[in-house]
Protein backbone atom coordinates (compact mmCIF):
# COMPACT_ATOMS: atom_id res chain seq x y z
CA UNK A 1 0.00 0.00 0.00
CA UNK A 2 2.76 2.43 0.93
CA UNK A 3 4.65 1.99 -2.31
CA UNK A 4 1.72 1.68 -4.70
CA UNK A 5 -1.05 4.01 -3.50
CA UNK A 6 1.32 6.76 -2.40
CA UNK A 7 -0.58 8.17 0.59
CA UNK A 8 1.47 9.92 3.28
CA UNK A 9 2.01 7.83 6.42
CA UNK A 10 3.77 7.46 9.73
CA UNK A 11 5.26 4.21 10.97
CA UNK A 12 4.04 3.77 14.57
CA UNK A 13 6.13 0.61 15.07
CA UNK A 14 8.20 -1.32 12.53
CA UNK A 15 5.75 -2.47 9.85
CA UNK A 16 2.72 -0.70 11.40
CA UNK A 17 1.87 2.02 8.91
CA UNK A 18 -0.81 4.62 9.60
CA UNK A 19 -1.93 6.39 6.43
CA UNK A 20 -3.20 9.94 6.06
CA UNK A 21 -6.36 9.59 4.01
CA UNK A 22 -7.84 12.09 1.60
CA UNK A 23 -11.16 13.76 2.58
CA UNK A 24 -13.63 11.04 3.50
CA UNK A 25 -17.37 10.38 3.34
CA UNK A 26 -19.46 7.68 4.99
CA UNK A 27 -22.42 6.30 3.05
CA UNK A 28 -25.03 4.33 4.97
CA UNK A 29 -27.56 2.57 2.75
CA UNK A 30 -30.51 0.24 3.36
CA UNK A 31 -29.60 -3.42 3.07
CA UNK A 32 -31.05 -6.87 3.63
CA UNK A 33 -27.61 -8.18 4.58
CA UNK A 34 -25.21 -7.70 7.44
CA UNK A 35 -22.04 -6.93 5.52
CA UNK A 36 -20.07 -3.73 5.16
CA UNK A 37 -17.87 -2.59 2.31
CA UNK A 38 -15.30 0.17 1.95
CA UNK A 39 -15.47 2.10 -1.34
CA UNK A 40 -12.86 4.64 -2.39
CA UNK A 41 -14.02 7.62 -4.47
CA UNK A 42 -12.22 9.79 -6.99
CA UNK A 43 -13.17 12.65 -9.29
CA UNK A 44 -11.66 11.11 -12.46
CA UNK A 45 -12.06 7.34 -12.61
CA UNK A 46 -10.31 6.84 -15.96
CA UNK A 47 -7.30 8.94 -14.90
CA UNK A 48 -7.10 7.35 -11.45
CA UNK A 49 -7.31 3.81 -12.87
CA UNK A 50 -4.59 4.61 -15.42
CA UNK A 51 -2.35 6.04 -12.67
CA UNK A 52 -2.92 3.08 -10.34
CA UNK A 53 -2.37 0.55 -13.13
CA UNK A 54 0.95 2.25 -13.88
CA UNK A 55 1.82 1.76 -10.18
CA UNK A 56 1.01 -1.96 -10.36
CA UNK A 57 -2.61 -2.15 -9.14
CA UNK A 58 -4.69 -4.82 -10.90
CA UNK A 59 -8.39 -4.25 -11.63
CA UNK A 60 -11.21 -6.75 -12.09
CA UNK A 61 -12.80 -6.20 -15.47
CA UNK A 62 -13.72 -2.81 -16.90
CA UNK A 63 -15.55 0.15 -15.31
CA UNK A 64 -19.30 -0.30 -14.86
CA UNK A 65 -21.78 2.55 -15.30
CA UNK A 66 -24.43 2.54 -12.55
CA UNK A 67 -26.98 4.97 -11.14
CA UNK A 68 -24.58 6.02 -8.35
CA UNK A 69 -21.63 6.55 -10.70
CA UNK A 70 -18.97 4.65 -12.57
CA UNK A 71 -16.98 2.07 -10.64
CA UNK A 72 -14.48 -0.76 -10.87
CA UNK A 73 -13.03 -3.24 -8.35
CA UNK A 74 -9.32 -3.04 -7.68
CA UNK A 75 -7.11 -5.71 -6.15
CA UNK A 76 -4.98 -4.19 -3.40
CA UNK A 77 -1.80 -5.74 -2.07
CA UNK A 78 -2.63 -8.70 0.17
CA UNK A 79 -5.56 -9.79 -2.03
CA UNK A 80 -8.12 -7.30 -0.72
CA UNK A 81 -10.67 -6.24 -3.32
CA UNK A 82 -11.97 -2.65 -2.98
CA UNK A 83 -14.37 -0.80 -5.29
CA UNK A 84 -13.23 2.56 -6.65
CA UNK A 85 -15.85 4.89 -8.07
CA UNK A 86 -16.50 8.30 -9.54
CA UNK A 87 -19.85 9.41 -8.11
CA UNK A 88 -22.57 11.16 -10.11
CA UNK A 89 -23.94 12.75 -6.93
CA UNK A 90 -22.37 15.83 -5.35
CA UNK A 91 -19.79 14.83 -2.72
CA UNK A 92 -20.93 15.31 0.88
CA UNK A 93 -17.50 16.76 1.69
CA UNK A 94 -18.47 19.85 -0.36
CA UNK A 95 -21.68 20.55 1.61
Amino acid sequence: MRDVIGWDFVEAHPGWLIFALPPTELGVHPSDGTSHELWLICDDLDGTVADLRARGIDFAGEPSEEELGTWIRMHLPGGVEVPLYEPKHPPAIDV
